[in-house]
C-alpha cells in the first residue's frame, strides 16, 4: 500500500466521523436521557398535583413488602418460562420441517412465516374475537366435540397459559427461521459420517443436531427473552392484567402505576427493577452462549 493512500484514508475516516456524529449522539441522548431521567424520578415521591420529594431509597425498599410486585415477578417468570419454552421446541420443530421440506411451495412457507409480521395489536384484536366465551370460535370447536367450553382469557387460572399459547403462534415462526439459519450452517460431512455409521435419525438429531444448535438456540432465546419479559402490548389488548391481576406483569403493573394511580416514582422503580432483570438475563444468556458456541 503506498504512503500516499495510507494519507488519504487518514482524512477520509475523520470526514466520515464526524458526518456520523450528529446521529450517533442523537441516539445515544433518545437512550441515555430517558434511562438516567427514570432513575431518578425512581429515587423521588412526585404527587399526582406534581409536588416532587426525595425519597431516596424508599422506593425500592415499598416493593418488598408489596404483594403486587411480587405477583408481577411471578406472573412475569410463569408467562417467561412457559412462552420460551413452547416457542424453543415449536420453532425447532417448525425449521426441522421447512428444512427438509425444500421442494415446500414459497407460499407455503410464507404462511408459516406470516404470525410474526402481524403487529401485536391486530394478533390481540383477532384473538379476542376467537377467544370470546360466547360467540368465539374456540368455544364452538370445544362445544363441537362435546367438550366444556373455557373461559379463556376470563379465567384466572388460564389467562396466562393462554396469553402463552397466543405469543407463542405469533412468534414461533421467528424462532423457527433463526433455527433454520443455524440448520443451514451445519457441516454435511458430520451427518454423512452418521449415515455410513447406520446412526437413526433421534440418535442424529440428539447427539449432532441438537448440540450443534446449541449456540443457535442460545441466540434465539436471547432475543426473545428481551421481549418474553417486558410483555405489554397483548396484554394490554386482550386483558389489561385481569381477571383479578392474575395476567399483571411487572411491565403492566408499573405502568398501572404510573399511568392510572399515578405515582411516578414508585412506577420508575418498578420499571428500572424490570430493566435490571432484563439485562441480568441478558447478561446470564451470552456467557451461556459464549460457553456452548463450536
Amino acid at each position: 500500500m503506498s504512503a500516499s493512500t495510507t494519507t488519504q484514508k487518514g482524512p477520509l475516516a475523520a470526514q466520515l466521523a464526524a458526518l456520523s456524529m450528529p446521529a450517533v449522539l442523537f441516539t445515544v441522548a433518545m437512550i441515555a436521557f430517558p434511562f438516567c431521567y427514570t432513575i431518578w424520578l425512581s429515587f423521588q415521591s412526585i404527587s399526582p398535583t406534581g409536588m416532587t420529594r426525595f425519597e431516596g431509597v424508599g422506593n425500592y425498599v415499598r416493593m418488598v413488602s408489596d404483594d403486587q410486585f411480587w405477583n408481577g415477578i411471578y406472573v412475569t417468570a410463569y408467562l417467561y418460562l412457559l412462552s420460551l419454552f413452547l416457542q424453543l421446541v415449536l420453532g425447532t420443530a417448525l425449521a426441522l420441517l421447512l428444512f427438509r421440506a425444500k421442494k415446500l411451495p414459497g407460499i407455503i412457507r410464507s404462511l408459516f412465516i406470516s404470525p410474526f409480521m402481524m403487529p401485536p395489536v391486530v394478533a390481540g384484536m383477532m384473538w379476542l374475537v376467537i377467544l370470546d366465551p360466547s360467540l368465539g370460535a374456540a368455544n364452538y370447536i370445544l362445544t363441537s366435540l362435546g367438550l366444556p367450553p373455557s373461559a379463556w382469557l376470563a379465567s384466572p387460572g388460564f389467562v396466562v397459559p393462554t396469553l402463552a399459547l397466543i405469543d407463542t403462534w405469533q412468534w414461533t415462526p421467528y424462532v423457527a427461521l433463526i433455527v433454520l439459519g443455524g440448520l443451514q450452517s451445519l457441516p454435511p460431512s458430520v451427518y454423512e459420517a452418521a449415515e455410513i455409521d447406520g446412526a437413526s435419525r433421534f440418535r442424529i438429531f440428539y447427539r449432532i443436531t441438537l448440540p450443534l444448535l446449541l449456540p443457535t438456540l442460545v441466540t434465539a432465546t436471547v432475543l426473545r427473552s428481551v421481549d418474553l419479559l417486558r410483555f405489554f402490548d397483548l396484554i394490554y389488548i386482550t386483558t389489561q392484567g385481569g381477571p383479578a391481576n392474575a395476567s399483571t406483569t411487572l411491565n403492566i403493573y408499573g405502568f398501572r402505576t404510573g399511568f392510572e394511580f399515578f405515582q411516578l416514582g414508585y412506577a420508575s422503580a418498578l420499571m428500572v427493577t424490570l430493566s435490571v432483570i432484563v439485562l441480568g438475563t441478558v447478561l446470564v444468556l451470552n456467557r451461556l452462549r459464549n460457553t456452548v458456541a463450536w
